[in-house]
């Protein structure tokens, strides 16, 4: 998933199951699972259970998926 403005540089391998900041350059490839951002992009961590859950403003939703 990648947030808006994002630029991705020529050969650039970005992993499975990421998450790309808004206007990140990806100068380097980016390994799966993983969430990343800035300029130049940077892994901050990875993606954990919690990440996966659907929330919105605290509160969890039911989700059917």
């Amino acid at each position: 998933m990648f947030g808006p403005n994002v630029t991705i540089l020529p050969g650039v391998t970005i992993g499975d199951n990421t998450v790309i900041g808004a206007g990140s350059v990806v100068p380097h490839d980016i390994p799966a699972d993983s969430v990343a951002y800035g300029a130049p992009c940077q892994v901050a961590r990875p993606v954990g259970e919690r990440d996966r859950e659907y929330y919105f403003k605290r509160r969890k939703l039911d989700v059917w998926e």
